[in-house]
């Protein structure tokens, strides 16, 4: 039923939980597991640089998507499960939206919200757009 399952992950306690239960159905469904990352920058949302952001170079974001992606797994039995780690600039939504599509992805697993700006919303305004728009099921982990 399910052979490719998403995580989307920003190694918030949601996440987490969301991993876990995907590698609970990994395990279930001998899946494999995309672990994805997406690196936020300002530039994939307004589609321009504005002169007054703060710059950040090319290795910084990939040591955070790397910090991240150790961060969420920290601790979490992987239980022989294949996971592929990726981490993708962009803004997360379309990045997770486009990711289902390019990657064949059956089933996407995902915290109720995250570190996003409004903490505390009643579900985070990705997992929501996803949750919406996505072309196979999802699952959101409270």
């Amino acid at each position: 039923m399910f052979k490719k399952i998403l995580v989307a992950t920003d190694a918030s306690e949601y996440s987490r939980r969301a991993l876990k239960t995907a590698l609970d159905l990994a395990q279930k469904f001998q899946a494999k597991i995309e672990l994805l990352f997406v690196a936020y920058t300002p530039e994939a949302y307004w589609g321009y640089n504005s002169a007054y952001t703060i710059e950040i170079t090319q290795e910084q974001i990939e040591e955070r998507g790397r910090l991240t992606l150790e961060e969420t797994l920290e601790g979490i039995d992987v239980k022989d499960v294949p996971i592929e780690k990726k981490m993708i600039q962009g803004h997360p939504s379309n990045v997770i939206l486009e990711e289902v599509v390019n990657e064949k992805i059956d089933l996407v697993v995902m915290g109720s919200h995250g570190y996003g700006p409004i903490a505390g919303a009643v579900l985070g305004s990705v997992s929501q757009r996803v949750l919406r728009k996505a072309a196979c099921p999802v699952l959101i982990v409270k």
